[in-house]
């Protein structure tokens, strides 16, 4: 499979999770929302959910069978395929090189807020001056302090 394949960013975080759970054990739709949530899809679209499981069995990341072995009416339990599970390693090494961007994204951010932070000098320490600065930091002519002197 070609490195890429899956576009520059993920767009649908929603789908590689899907395909996580699925490659645990088979579930029906409605567990399968409850496990999302667990993964902080508190607020995730059944519909969607839906028409994502319908794409991956057309694509054949995804099988199903009506399962009416429980009490109550048949419901329909999805399962990944070696194609699926081939899709979700892609996916993973897709999420992976994502997240060094990202890495990297916030490692530049963070630097650069601690350059250009007015309450930080250069060093990450308070600002000095350090021509008009002693040991302790303190200005030479401090009128308002017992130690000043005057420069």
């Amino acid at each position: 499979m070609e490195r890429g394949l899956l576009g520059k960013a993920p767009k649908n975080f929603l789908l590689p999770y899907i395909l996580l759970i699925l490659r645990e054990v088979p579930v029906h739709g409605y567990e399968l929302v409850q496990k999302l949530a667990v993964f902080g899809f508190q607020d995730v679209d059944r519909g969607n959910v839906y028409r994502i499981l319908r794409q991956l069995e057309k694509d054949h990341y995804v099988q199903s069978e009506w399962n009416t072995e429980t009490a109550g009416p048949a419901k329909r339990l999805y399962s990944l395929t070696d194609a699926g599970e081939a899709y979700l390693r892609l996916y993973a090494a897709e999420l992976e090189r994502y997240q060094s961007m990202l890495d990297q994204f916030f490692r530049t951010y963070s630097s650069i807020l601690n350059l250009y932070n007015p309450f930080l000098g250069v060093s990450g320490g308070p600002l000095t001056d350090p021509a008009n600065s002693t040991k302790t930091g303190r200005s030479h002519h401090d009128p308002g302090h017992p130690e000043s002197k005057e420069t």
